[in-house]
């Protein structure tokens, strides 16, 4: 397969060469858009749940990068002969709730008819050029910092097979229900964010790679401080496990190496392809503890210091 060629442009900050979470054009000296898209099929049964978490899995994308979302577009695929239409009215209502709670506007958007439902934004929003957050960029020295739980995934995995519990459902809803919003402005707020992304597809271990490609530094990640849903161990065990993480860990683990201290239900969990997951930043090691204190205020209570960026292991991460 050919290879899609990189085409540059003066006022293009960012496209596809380095798996941003959304690309950033440049359309004045004081203002750039953030743009992204993003949708799926179903990951719970209701459908103005999913409505909301697929909105906001899209909208995140705009705040890893430092933006704020300004306008969005549904994207809509549904089985109009097969299913009840109001389920679709259920979807676009979630959806809305949640632009609507990201101050954004809803300007329109594409259906067509599909024998699965899914459902998605394309979303633009604005930034300072100067104020970029990008996944790379991170320096020795620096401590990680993980806003949400981990265990998305496995979660959707095991409600398909009717085997997890309601508290821990609710636990992951409300966690893939969550905007990033306030823990982007807090970001933004602190200043010197040396790279920041959001835990979706590719894991946390995944996303945490991306961090580091191509650049002079590692990761130290202390398995214990990593948050996660409680239950997550007893469901990998019985192999609720999604497909996406097998994939995710085959890709990564020639760059990972973990310590006998971490156990191997957990370093799965940290491979497991989140849906609206947390943001993940590095930041100055004397700033780290003063922003989780601020998120923690602010009702992120699941964000921690994770880890450090180290120079003797570059292009790897130690887990422990």
């Amino acid at each position: 397969m050919r290879n899609l060629p990189l085409l540059t442009d003066p006022n293009l900050i960012t496209g596809i060469e380095h798996a941003e979470d959304a690309g950033v054009y440049k359309i004045s000296p004081e203002m750039a858009l953030v743009q992204t898209v993003d949708f799926f099929t179903p990951t719970v049964d209701d459908p103005y749940t999913f409505g909301r978490i697929a909105a906001v899995n899209a909208l995140n994308d705009i705040y890893a990068m430092g933006g704020k979302p300004l306008t969005a577009m549904n994207i809509v695929c549904f089985p109009v002969k097969q299913m009840d239409i109001g389920i679709l009215r259920e979807i676009l209502s979630g959806g809305l709730d949640k632009i609507r709670e990201a101050g954004a506007l809803l300007i329109g958007g594409h259906s067509v008819e599909d024998n699965e439902i899914k459902y998605g934004l394309a979303v633009t929003g604005l930034i300072h050029p100067a104020r970029v957050l990008f996944n790379h960029g991170a320096v020795a020295g620096d401590r990680l910092v993980l806003t949400k739980p981990l265990g998305t995934g496995i979660v959707s995995t095991a409600l398909k097979g009717d085997a997890v519990d309601s508290l821990l459902l609710q636990n992951a809803v409300d966690a893939m229900t969550s905007l990033n919003k306030k823990a982007a402005e807090l970001l933004v707020e602190n200043g010197n964010i040396h790279a920041c992304t959001d835990i979706t597809g590719f894991g946390f271990l995944g996303h945490a790679c991306e961090m580091i490609e191509g650049e002079p530094v590692g990761l130290r990640i202390d398995s214990a401080a990593v948050p996660v849903f409680n239950g997550l161990k007893t469901l990998v065990e019985e192999g609720f496990v999604p497909g996406g993480l097998y994939r995710n860990k085959s890709f990564r683990i020639a760059q990972i190496e973990a310590a006998a201290t971490c156990p191997a239900w957990l370093l799965d969990v940290f491979f497991d392809p989140q849906t609206a997951g947390g943001l993940f930043c590095s930041l100055p090691a004397a700033q780290a503890a003063n922003l989780v204190e601020k998120m923690h205020r602010a009702g992120i209570g699941a964000a921690a210091v994770v880890g450090e960026v180290v120079a003797d292991h570059p292009g790897r991460i130690f887990v422990f």
